[in-house]
């Protein structure tokens, strides 16, 4: 029986934080072929960080079968967690490392998926992470002006 190939998904993501902690939001890109789909979301009091991750898991928590997934942020947090300090992370049992929670989040959201990310360099021009930025951006919006 020949195993089916798995789909190629990227996912651009951006998070944003107004004041560190601070209202905070995040955006995402989910695009297979010449399909794409936004999300976004946020919480009143976070941090860049958690926003930066928090996008992250949202995006692969919309996935509905396993994908092979490229994940583009402007994170390096988020990018060399995930493709080198996770695994000794895990070994330690997250001893001395922030947003335990979302990294176990992460890790469950991700097990069915192929993944491997990348940096870009953010407020450079880069289209989708711009568009993520907004999206992050307007959330955080939000919670401060419900503050």
């Amino acid at each position: 029986m020949q195993k089916k190939a798995l789909k190629q998904i990227t996912l651009y993501c951006d998070g944003s934080s107004l004041g560190n902690p601070g209202p905070g939001g995040y955006g995402g890109i989910l695009q297979y072929q010449e399909n794409r789909k936004t999300y976004s979301g946020g919480e009143a009091h976070t941090t860049n960080n958690r926003m930066e991750l928090l996008g992250v898991i949202e995006g692969l928590r919309m996935l509905k079968e396993p994908c092979k997934v490229h994940i583009v942020s402007d994170s390096s947090y988020v990018v060399k967690a995930i493709n080198e300090w996770l695994q000794g992370w895990v070994k330690k049992d997250f001893a001395k490392v922030k947003n335990v929670d979302l990294w176990q989040a992460y890790i469950e959201a991700a097990k069915v998926h192929t993944i491997k990310a990348s940096w870009v360099k953010g407020h450079a021009g880069h289209k989708e992470n711009e568009e993520c930025d907004l999206l992050a951006r307007a959330e955080a919006e939000k919670f401060k002006e419900r503050q």
